[in-house]
Parts: C-alpha cells; structure tokens; sequence
C-alpha cells in the first residue's frame, strides 16, 4: 500500500479568538446543555446495573462494540478519516463509518470534528476546548456540558469542519443522532430476550449500550486530559502533548499524542518500534484489500 503525502489536508481554520473575559462565563455561555447533562448522567447510573445483569453474551457484545464504536467509529473514523483526511474511501464505507462512530456517544462526525479541530488550532492556549490547563475535569468532561444554540453550533460548524458540513448525509446523521442509539438498544433487547429471555436481555442492555458507552466516553476523555498532563514527548509541540503507553492501550494507539499533534495528518500514530498503534494496523490492513487508499505519512523534507 502506497504512503501518500500529497492529499490535502483539512480545511484552515482562523485561530484568533475574542479576548476573554471572565473566565466562568465563557465556559458556559449559552449555560449547560442539560440533554447532554442528562445523557452522560443516564450512562453512568445504567452501568451501576452492571453486576446485577452480569453474563458472558453481555461481556462479549460489549467487548466487540467498544472496539467497533471506539476503535473503528472514533480512533479510525471521526478523528483520522473525518478530522484529519488520513486516507481515502469509498462514499459507503464514509458513511457507514459515520453511523457507527456516532454509536460511541459522542456526538455526530460533524460537531466532533469541528471540536477536534478546534482543539489542533489552539491546542492548550486560550479557547482550546478541553485543555488542562483550564483543569483536569473541565478537560476530562466538563467541557463537553456546555450547551450551544443553534446559532452558535451552525457558526463553529461552518468554521472548523466546512467540508462535512456540506455532506448530506452526515448532516441527516447529525439530525438523527439518538435515534441509532435507541434502535440499537431496542435491537439488542430483542435479540437477547429471544435467545434468553428478559435477562439475557436486559444483560445486553446494560452491557452493550451502558457499559460500553462509560468505558468509551473516558478512554476517549483520557486523551484530552490524561495526555497533555502525563507521559513523555518525542517531540518539542507548542502544546502540552504526550505520549502515555497505558492510554495508548486503551484507546487503539491513540495514546501516542504527541506524535500525532507533531504531524497530525501521519495516519501511523506510533514512531519508536515499541509504540503500537492498532488503528494503523487496521488502516494498513483495509489498505491492502483495496478499501482505503492515499494514506498520509510523513510530509516531505524540505
């Protein structure tokens, strides 16, 4: 598979920001958006039920989605192919990885990615969406509470993530977020209670959606705030960027974030032969079989 450094990057996006005023009140300027209040209060409450719906079909579909919707729907989809254009696919396959990286719970590819880019043009300077230095839980979650009108959302979509902004069907996915939510709730409740009954069922549930959920929305949280705090950098950033093995683990060689804010675009995350990057490995291999192509490297020397 050819390394490919000619494809363009994304779209450049103004970094000056309004001079900030008092701090609380550019956090929450349009206040809290209580539907997300409620539906990452809602994941952790459900994941409590955990040990009381316990079964090893449970287990195993979580497993398999938490890589599904975290490894191939946000590490592969939302942040290289949508935020970074680390490769190219097929328009099916786009979208395809769009639905399932919007079963992660994090939101549509459009309004991730605008964050996301957001974050690379002011990484750890004033208006970066979730750094530390601002304070851990605001980076780790509190960040992502705010509420904004539609107004603001149309503007910050327009400015950090315009070419997604244009596609049809990313936007119908946007529109249509928690309904595939609970259409895959609804499917997993009926697959379980026909093989098992309600407790197979509810097993699924619990597991499948609530569980997995929790554990996808911290790992991905790790990034924002675990490695621009902790680790090592191969790299001198302008930014607090790291690298962190254990993160790396967690989040499918996402953890090796200094490397990727050094060349953000370099699909392969990892650069030392020990720091494995499993997203890559997938790229690689879907590479080879003909379904992704133009895969970024290292920009040419100068």
């Amino acid at each position: 598979m050819a390394i490919d450094t000619s494809s363009s990057p994304p779209p450049p996006v103004e970094t000056s920001e309004e001079p900030l005023p008092d701090r609380p009140k550019v956090r929450y300027p349009d206040g809290l958006s209580w539907v997300t209040v409620f539906w990452i209060g809602a994941i952790h409450l459900g994941a409590l039920a955990a040990p009381f719906t316990f079964s090893w079909s449970g287990l195993i579909v979580m497993l398999a989605l938490y890589w599904l919707t975290g490894g191939i729907g946000i590490c592969l989809g939302y942040h290289r192919l949508f935020s970074h254009r680390s490769f190219t696919t097929y328009r099916p396959i786009r979208a395809l990885i769009a639905l399932i990286g919007g079963l992660a719970g994090e939101g549509s590819a459009v309004h991730w990615t605008a964050n996301h880019r957001k974050h690379h043009a002011l990484s750890d300077q004033d208006g970066d969406p979730h750094s530390p230095r601002e304070g851990f839980l605001w980076s780790h979650m509190l960040w992502c509470l705010a509420a904004m009108n539609r107004e603001r959302r149309d503007a910050h979509h327009e400015r950090f993530a315009p070419d997604l902004a244009a596609e049809p069907v990313l936007q119908f996915l946007d529109r249509t977020y928690i309904f595939w939510h609970l259409l895959l709730g609804g499917a997993m409740f009926g697959a379980g209670y026909a093989f098992g009954g309600s407790s197979l069922g509810w097993s699924l549930v619990v597991w499948g959606m609530f569980v997995r959920l929790l554990i996808v929305l911290h790992c991905t949280w790790f990034i924002n705030s675990v490695t621009h705090v902790w680790g090592y950098k191969n790299f001198e950033t302008d930014d607090d960027s790291k690298n962190l093995w254990w993160v790396a683990l967690v989040t499918f060689g996402e953890g090796w974030h200094n490397n990727h804010h050094a060349i953000p675009r370099r699909a392969n995350f990892g650069r030392k032969w020990w720091e494995i990057d499993t997203t890559y490995c997938t790229i690689w291999l879907l590479g080879k079989l003909g379904l992704f192509w133009d895969v970024a490297g290292d920009p040419p020397s100068e």
